[in-house]
C-alpha cells in the first residue's frame, strides 16, 4: 500500500542562516531543531533571493529569481502569470492550507484600484487556503488575544512593549513585552497549525506553517527574554566606527545614516548605527530568546505529528524568508548586499529510508531559497514548472548530489522608493536603476549597481567584507571573470516560461530542462 505523503513547510521571519546549533552557534537553544537536524540534512550555505519579506517570499513561493518575478519590493505587485507552489498543489490535488502570510501584492491588471490590498503591506498569495492567516491587519491574532481576557491597548502593537513603558520604548532591552507567553504570537500560530492538524483526520495535507519571529520588535515574552545573558553574546562584526563604514559605498552610507531604532525596538529616538557593543549584545540576547520560543513551540507540532503516527509520513522543510543585520555593519535589518541579510537557514528531513545515510549531515554546496519549490513538488510526485529557477534538494538527502550543482549563490536587492523608504530620492538615482545584484562564491563576491560603482570583495582575507577591491589593479582580472559570471547567469536563468515550446510542421513541441519532469500541456493555472 502506498503510504500518504504530507508537507510541513515551515517559514520564520528574518531569522539569520548561521544561526543554528549545528552550525556552530554558542549559547543558542534550540532543542527540537536539533532534532530535525539528526533527522534531516542541514544546508549551510543556503542563500534567499531577495529582501525584504515581499520579495523574499515571492522567490521563496515561485521558485523564481527576483529578476524573473519582478516583485522587487514590499508592496510592488507580483504579476499573476506567474504560477506558485500552492497553484501546483492545487493541480496536484492537493488542499495548501496556509498559518502566518506571503507578503504578497495582487496585480492591479485584475483587480480595482480600490481594493483593500492596496492599503496594506501585502496580502496572501493565491493559491493557500488561509487557516489562520496573520496579515493584512494581524485582526485575527489580536481578537483571539482580546477573547483569551487580555485587554488590547488603543495602540495594538503596544502589547510587544514591556508593562509600563512608553509609547515610544527605550531601545534595546532586557524587560519583557506586556504579552504573557500564551498569548504571544508564537503560540497563536503553534494553535492555528494544531487545530488545522487535528481537523485533518487521516486526510494527507499541505502546511505553510510561518512564524513572524524572530522579526522586531526585539522585546521577547517571560521567561525568553532573559532566557540569555547579553554578555555571552558576541560582538558585532562593523567597523570601527558609522562614518568609516560609510565610506564603503553610497548606498551603506544611506542606511547608516538613517535607519532609525524604531521599526526593531519601538522607539524612534536614535539611529541603528549608534547602537553601542552592549546594546547589540542586548539585542543578540533578544533575537535568541525569540528563537527559543519558537523552538519550544515547535516540539508541540512535531510531538503532535509523532504521537498521531504521522512523523514518517511528513516530509518537512524549515527554512526563512531572509535575515537580519542584528548590528553587523551599524545595520539592524534585511538591507543591502551583505551576508547576514541573506543567508538563511534551510534543513529538510525527508522521512523516506532512502534518505537513511545522510541523516544528521551538513551540506556545504550552495543552495538557494528557490530550490523549496522543486524540492516540495518532485518529493509529491508533481511537475516542476519550468517557471522555476531552482532545483530540488532531495538528491543530498539521498547521498547523490548532482555533478552539475551550482558553484556559487545570486541575490538581489532593490532600493526604489516605498512608502516607508525613500534612498532612491536620497541617492538619486532612477527608479529602474535603484538595484542591485550580487554574485558570490566561497572565495570572492561581486556586487553589481546599476547606477553605482561595483564592489569585489576577497572573503578568503577579507570574510567581513570591509575592503573593496573593485578597482583595485590586483584584482583586475577577477573582477571582469566575475561581471561576466553575473551576466552568464542573467542569460541562462532570463524568464523562460515559454522558450521550451515552438511551433513546427507537426504542431506544437515542447522542450523541458534537465530537471524538469515532462508534462502534458495543460491549461494555465492562472
Amino acid at each position: 500500500m502506498t503510504r500518504k505523503k504530507n508537507v510541513l513547510l515551515i517559514v520564520v521571519d528574518q531569522w539569520r542562516g548561521d544561526l543554528l546549533p549545528i552550525l556552530g552557534t554558542p549559547h543558542l537553544r534550540t532543542p527540537n531543531l536539533d532534532r530535525l537536524c539528526a533527522e534531516g540534512v542541514t544546508f549551510r550555505n543556503h542563500f534567499t533571493q531577495g529582501a525584504p519579506c515581499g520579495p523574499a517570499r515571492a522567490s521563496l513561493l515561485t521558485g523564481q529569481y527576483v529578476m524573473n518575478h519582478r516583485a522587487v519590493q514590499n508592496t510592488v505587485p507580483l504579476d499573476a502569470r506567474f504560477t506558485n507552489i500552492a497553484l501546483e498543489l492545487r493541480q496536484g490535488g492537493f488542499d495548501p492550507a496556509l498559518v502566518g502570510y506571503t507578503t504578497t501584492t495582487p496585480d492591479p491588471r485584475t483587480t480595482s484600484p480600490d481594493d483593500p490590498r492596496f492599503l496594506v503591506l501585502g496580502n496572501l498569495m493565491d493559491g493557500f487556503r488561509p487557516v489562520g492567516a496573520f496579515e493584512p491587519y494581524r485582526d485575527a491574532y489580536f481578537g483571539w488575544v482580546a477573547s483569551q481576557g487580555h485587554e488590547l491597548p488603543a495602540n495594538r502593537d503596544e502589547i510587544w512593549l514591556p508593562e509600563g513603558a512608553a509609547s515610544e520604548g527605550s531601545g534595546a532591552t532586557a524587560r519583557a513585552s506586556r504579552i504573557p507567553k500564551q498569548l504571544s504570537d508564537t503560540a497563536w500560530f503553534t494553535e492555528r497549525a494544531l487545530s488545522y492538524l487535528r481537523g485533518r483526520d487521516d486526510k494527507p495535507w499541505f502546511l505553510h506553517l510561518g512564524y513572524y519571529r524572530p522579526h522586531p520588535p526585539f522585546i521577547a515574552p517571560a521567561p525568553y527574554n532573559a532566557m540569555y545573558d547579553a554578555a555571552d553574546m558576541p560582538s558585532p562584526v562593523r567597523a570601527a566606527s558609522p562614518a568609516e563604514e560609510a565610506s564603503q559605498n553610497a548606498l551603506l552610507r544611506h542606511y547608516v545614516e538613517n535607519v532609525r531604532q524604531s521599526s526593531f525596538f519601538q522607539d524612534g529616538k536614535k539611529l541603528a548605527s549608534e547602537m553601542t557593543d552592549a546594546e547589540v549584545r542586548q539585542t543578540r540576547a533578544t533575537y535568541y530568546g525569540l528563537m527559543s520560543e519558537i523552538d519550544e513551540h515547535l516540539g508541540r507540532v512535531f510531538d503532535f505529528l509523532q504521537a498521531t503516527g504521522q512523523w514518517d509520513d511528513t516530509l518537512i522543510v524549515f527554512t526563512c524568508d531572509h535575515g537580519e543585520q542584528l548590528g553587523d555593519h551599524h545595520l539592524l535589518g534585511k538591507i543591502g548586499y551583505f551576508d547576514e541579510s541573506f543567508r538563511i537557514p534551510m534543513i529538510v528531513r525527508d522521512p523516506r529510508a532512502e534518505a537513511g545515510a545522510t541523516r544528521g549531515s551538513v551540506v556545504d554546496r550552495f543552495s538557494e531559497t528557490i530550490d523549496m519549490m522543486p524540492t516540495v513538488l518532485e518529493w509529491l510526485g508533481l511537475p516542476v514548472p519550468r517557471q522555476c529557477d531552482g532545483r530540488s534538494l532531495l538528491p543530498f538527502c539521498h547521498g547523490a548530489p548532482p555533478a552539475d550543482w551550482r558553484t556559487e549563490v545570486h541575490f538581489e536587492f532593490d532600493f526604489r522608493d516605498v512608502h516607508y523608504s525613500k534612498p532612491e530620492t536620497a541617492l538619486g538615482i532612477p527608479m529602474d536603476k535603484a538595484n542591485l545584484a550580487v554574485v558570490r562564491d566561497h572565495d570572492y563576491k561581486y556586487v553589481h549597481f546599476a547606477a553605482l560603482p561595483p564592489l569585489f570583495f576577497d572573503l578568503r582575507a577579507d570574510p567581513g567584507q570591509f575592503e573593496n577591491r573593485a578597482e583595485d589593479p590586483a584584482y583586475a582580472t577577477l573582477v571582469r571573470r566575475y561581471a561576466q559570471k553575473m551576466l552568464d547567469w542573467r542569460l541562462g536563468f532570463a524568464d523562460r516560461t515559454l522558450t521550451g515550446y515552438r511551433a513546427s510542421p507537426d504542431g506544437l513541441q515542447v522542450r523541458v530542462g534537465p530537471d524538469a519532469m515532462p508534462a502534458a500541456i495543460r491549461p494555465s493555472s492562472r
